[in-house]
């Protein structure tokens, strides 16, 4: 009985794992068309470019870096 127990709480700690793990948030601008958007990877730097030199920890503030951001602005 302990057993199963100790393996079930393994599993489900290894199973949630991911959804405790830091997310970052990055503005990028993809070279071809000069668009920006919002990423969860980094940018590679060859096909899509790094907007600023930071990553955020939340979507709404990555967000709010592109719209300020002068490279992500509509011409």
């Amino acid at each position: 009985m302990t057993r199963r127990l100790v393996s079930a709480a393994i599993i489900a700690v290894f199973a949630a794992a991911p959804a405790f793990a830091a997310t970052e948030y990055f503005v990028a601008q993809k070279v071809s068309d000069k668009t920006c958007s919002v990423a969860t990877t980094k940018p590679d730097g060859k096909t899509v470019m790094m907007v600023g030199k930071t990553s955020y920890k939340t979507e709404a503030a990555a967000t709010a870096a592109m719209k300020a951001a002068m490279e992500c602005k509509k011409k």
